[in-house]
């Protein structure tokens, strides 16, 4: 029995696109799986899985919850039920809130959210600088000693462009094996800088936001990471000399991992001919190009991972001229669609491949044991049931974010998640379960 008094038979389901079983859910973990109708449903709840797909629970590295200080825009609440809706079952809240999270008090309090809301686990991301000024270290070891446990720093939405100070919070991390997630982009060469430098921005009269910003911060880091022998995280790769960089740093073993975002997988510069701030981003969208190499990065392991960068504004910081617009676009929600969109059926990743990218990778680089677990008898049961045909106009006032500033409004795309349990107890159920999945094509 689960925790709330009801045991889960998920039938017919494929773990990640394989041959078709059952599996029981009882208490917090898997409890059996077995062939088609092999498994005892009485006194079970019976979720119809029609053919869908078992994953194992999404994980965000790089979630932005804005609590405490900007619930205008999100609070852990509604972000944990954007995550859920999403699929997701963990995620890493970004440290930009006002207070910045860069005290064990401040980190235990988000911490603390995340478990009153009780939808995903929310793991606190800790500043690696105070206030997020690029001056001196936070309290990195008391965060990483806090109930949040903090194993993830970055001081994301600004750069640590200090080199020196880099190189002594890469040092500090290596005693309790965390990893600096660094924001990518060298400041005085994208001052005022709103969208990506070509023919496009100078064509629109915006300020262009060059490649080598990003690429230079990445080469400098990775070189640091190997001489101190210390773990980097690389946030929102958008650019096609950024992967090569990484590429060459891990053909050198130096322990980097990199991550892109669904939107710089999907949209590109040519969105900001509407002038529409929805689009405006940091890093900013890209050529073609670049998009095509990101995609070919994540396929073959270059990029180890998707994280959403899920960045909530409210309407008034949005809904403004290009030039005053606030930088971001929301993504839980919407992730693993666009996975699916332009990864899944183009055949660059088959399902394994979204669970390691999507699943178990981030749970590794961010140290977080109980996520991204196989599908496995024993594991914890955080799952989610994926429709990989089911199809629907993205509907922003249908979100449970409290913000709306998202890059999808309108886009016919999959609609996949249909299920999201958290250690075996539901956060997504959908009353379609008792009915076949959508057409396949």
């Amino acid at each position: 029995m689960t925790s709330n008094g009801t045991t889960y038979l998920l039938t017919d389901v494929r773990p990640l696109g394989g041959d078709p079983v059952d599996v029981r859910i009882d208490g917090e973990s898997i409890g059996a799986i077995g062939t088609r109708g092999s498994l005892a449903a009485e006194g079970a709840h019976v979720v119809a899985g029609a053919g869908r797909v078992l994953l194992p629970g999404l994980v965000d590295l790089h979630t932005h919850l804005r609590e405490p200080g900007r619930e205008d825009a999100e609070t852990v609440a509604t972000g944990s039920a954007a995550a859920a809706l999403g699929g997701f079952t963990a995620v890493h809240a970004m440290a930009n809130t006002e207070p910045v999270a860069d005290t064990a008090g401040v980190v235990e309090q988000v911490w603390h959210l995340g478990q009153q809301a009780g939808l995903v686990d929310v793991f606190p991301v800790g500043a690696v600088t105070v206030g997020l000024r690029g001056e001196r270290l936070a309290e990195l070891g008391a965060m990483a000693d806090s109930t949040a446990g903090v194993r993830v720093f970055s001081d994301d939405g600004r750069c640590v462009s200090d080199a020196v100070l880099m190189r002594r919070a890469l040092e500090y991390v290596k005693a309790f094996d965390g990893v600096i997630a660094q924001h990518s982009q060298e400041p005085r060469l994208t001052a005022d800088a709103q969208m990506n430098e070509g023919e496009l921005s100078g064509r629109l009269g915006l300020r262009g936001w060059p490649a080598v910003a990003e690429e230079a911060i990445i080469a400098r880091d990775v070189l640091l990471a190997d001489h101190v022998g210390s773990r980097l995280h690389v946030c929102h790769v958008s650019t096609a000399g950024s992967v090569e960089i990484i590429r060459w740093a891990k053909s050198r073993g130096i322990a980097v991992t990199a991550e892109v975002t669904p939107h710089h997988l999907l949209l590109t510069e040519d969105l900001a001919t509407s002038y529409d701030p929805v689009f405006k981003v940091n890093p900013p969208l890209r050529r073609p190009a670049d998009v095509a190499a990101v995609r070919e990065a994540l396929a073959d392991g270059t990029i180890d991972i998707v994280a959403t960068d899920h960045a909530p504004h409210p309407v008034e910081d949005k809904e403004c001229e290009w030039n005053v617009a606030a930088f971001g676009m929301l993504g839980l929600e919407q992730a693993l669609a666009v996975v699916i969109e332009t990864m899944v059926a183009p055949g660059l990743l088959d399902w394994a491949g979204v669970a390691d990218r999507l699943s178990s990778a981030p749970a590794r680089i961010g140290r977080r044991t109980g996520h991204g677990t196989p599908v496995e008898v024993g594991q914890p049961a955080n799952l989610v049931l994926v429709d990989p045909w089911a199809r629907r106009p993205v509907d922003p006032a249908a979100s449970a974010s409290r913000s709306r500033n998202n890059p999808y409004a309108g886009r016919d795309l999959p609609a996949p998640v249909v299920a999201t349990f958290l250690r075996g107890r539901p956060t997504v159920l959908d009353g379609a379960l008792c009915a076949p999945a959508g057409p396949r094509p």
